[in-house]
């Protein structure tokens, strides 16, 4: 997929491994970026590479993401894949996989990155 889904749509085989076939690009360091819909709510799959963060930000409206390979973890615990987490409007952290992982995500606002303005 090149570009984001404006209609609606659906994706066959995602939790099977379907993601391996989708087009990812640069997101942060270590992480890409499927972007399945824009703008709000963002739809996108995330791939982590081993030992990739992201860092420290708060939601400013609700955050979905399904594990979908791997284990993504954040200062609240270790989420293996089937793992469904939702972060509510004002949730703060940062979030790492040791060994890599795939999530399916969805944000109904964009996220406000905090490390980042703590550098300013």
């Amino acid at each position: 997929m090149d570009k984001a889904v404006e209609g609606p749509s659906h994706l066959d085989g995602l939790a099977d491994g379907g993601w391996r076939r989708m087009r990812f690009v640069p997101f942060r360091h270590g992480v890409d970026i499927c972007q399945l819909r824009a703008p709000d709510p963002a739809v996108a799959l995330l791939r982590y590479a081993p030992g990739a963060s992201v860092p420290r930000h708060v939601h400013t409206g609700l955050e979905t993401i399904l594990v979908l390979e791997g284990v993504q973890s954040d200062e609240r615990g270790h989420y293996p894949a089937g793992t469904l987490v939702l972060n509510p409007a004002g949730t703060v952290h940062s979030v790492w996989s040791r060994e890599g992982c795939v999530v399916l995500i969805q944000w109904e606002r964009p996220v406000r990155f905090l490390d980042e303005e703590d550098d300013s």
